[in-house]
């Protein structure tokens, strides 16, 4: 029986857009709280951003709906002359299918998903029903087998972090003989494997130019970038982090000599609304920098981003595929955020991270001591190479020689 499809008011996804772009919750809570997937509320969100534009020309909104009416109507035509040659060809080609396949092989072809029923599917493809309803002997279905299957289900509830491997030792220990195969066959049967957090934050887009490298020219005998002044080279990032019910996103821009953090933002989605703010505010706040270097994601490759670069002259450095310490400097910074912050506390939820965010970055760039920088904070690296001022931004006297 086919599954009528769920449809949602534009009022409806208007609402959860709003409240998704308030970020007051993850997008896994807003869409179990209105039953709905995940994937959609994401996709609505998507969709919102690309047709803010359409509110204010609605001439523009006319002449796409009158293309589109002429489109159909081209679109009708097509297909009513295409309907008669697909009933001669169908009439063809279901008389060679029963003289070129056997019962068998025409039995696969049945699909009890499909909208059309199985009488009807039977029929066409000269399928007796009898054959099939036959069910041949189910794997994993003698009492041994059974035995097996239920020590794999109680080793897994106790560590669902175990996979085949860590199962199949277990079982050993259990007094139960079997080999690592049979182990890894049953857990697909079972649909089961080991839990672990697999969330991508880089994602490339083959339509979209890499541009290449340009800090190999920075590189030290030694092979690591050093960067000699301030607003020489930024650096950007997007990097996870996991509330209690589904995931979040940091995106933070950095300044490569004095490792001060001069933006970020968190969202629940990864777009590349995220990446463009956080790239405009940063802009806004300091003068820009000669080379902005981030990995090749979709959000930093698409035009809208790189555009944002071209348009203040700045030169677009990437990060070699599948090189994460080509962006070493960010990597850090990830690395010392989680490990003093993150991995420490628990946050129930965006409101309660965004607070403890905000002060740790304030504490970053104004108090933490760099073994880099020779124990100085990036602030005031930051503020007195570049500005001769202090660490709070302030000028300071002229130097007299």
């Amino acid at each position: 029986m086919s599954t009528k499809r769920k449809t949602y008011s534009a009022d409806f996804k208007a609402k959860l857009v709003l409240e998704v772009l308030e970020g007051e919750r993850t997008v896994n809570e807003i869409a179990s709280a209105y039953g709905i997937i995940p994937k959609n509320l994401i996709n609505w969100k998507k969709q919102f951003l690309e047709n803010m534009s359409l509110a204010f020309d609605k001439s523009a909104v006319v002449k796409e709906y009158k293309e589109e009416i002429e489109t159909l109507q081209q679109d009708k035509d097509r297909i009513a002359k295409k309907l008669g040659e697909t009933i001669v060809e169908k009439e063809f080609l279901e008389g060679k299918l029963v003289s070129l396949a056997s019962s068998k092989e025409r039995k696969v072809l049945v699909d009890a998903k499909h909208d059309l029923s199985l009488n009807k599917q039977c029929k066409l493809l000269h399928v007796s029903k009898s054959v099939l309803y036959y069910n041949p002997v189910k794997p994993f279905s003698t009492d041994g087998d059974l035995r097996v299957l239920d020590a794999i289900n109680n080793i897994y509830s106790d560590f669902p972090t175990y996979g085949s491997r860590r199962i199949h030792a277990q079982l050993n220990r259990d007094g139960y003989s079997v080999g690592k195969k049979f182990v890894k066959k049953a857990m697909k049967y079972m649909g089961i494997e080991a839990l672990y957090t697999k969330p991508k934050t880089t994602m490339a887009n083959k339509e979209h130019y890499k541009f290449p490298y340009l800090l190999s020219d920075f590189r030290d005998y030694a092979g690591r970038v050093v960067v000699e002044m301030t607003n020489q080279v930024w650096s950007t990032d997007i990097t996870y982090i996991k509330l209690g019910k589904g995931f979040v996103y940091l995106a933070a821009i950095i300044d490569w000599h004095s490792k001060k953090i001069l933006s970020w933002k968190l969202s629940n989605t990864m777009d590349v609304s995220l990446t463009t703010s956080v790239l405009k505010e940063a802009l806004a706040l300091y003068p820009k920098p000669e080379i902005f270097n981030t990995d090749q994601g979709s959000q930093y490759t698409s035009r809208v981003h790189t555009e944002i670069l071209k348009r203040h002259g700045i030169k677009i450095s990437m990060d070699g595929k599948g090189r994460a310490t080509d962006n070493i400097c960010i990597e850090r910074f990830w690395r010392s955020i989680k490990y003093e912050e993150i991995y420490l506390n628990e946050y129930k939820n965006i409101k309660v991270l965004h607070a403890a965010i905000k002060q740790y970055i304030e504490l970053y760039n104004k108090r933490r001591l760099h073994s880099a920088l020779g124990y100085q904070t990036p602030n005031e690296v930051y503020y007195q190479a570049s500005n001769n001022s202090d660490s709070k931004g302030v000028k300071l006297l002229p130097q007299v020689s």
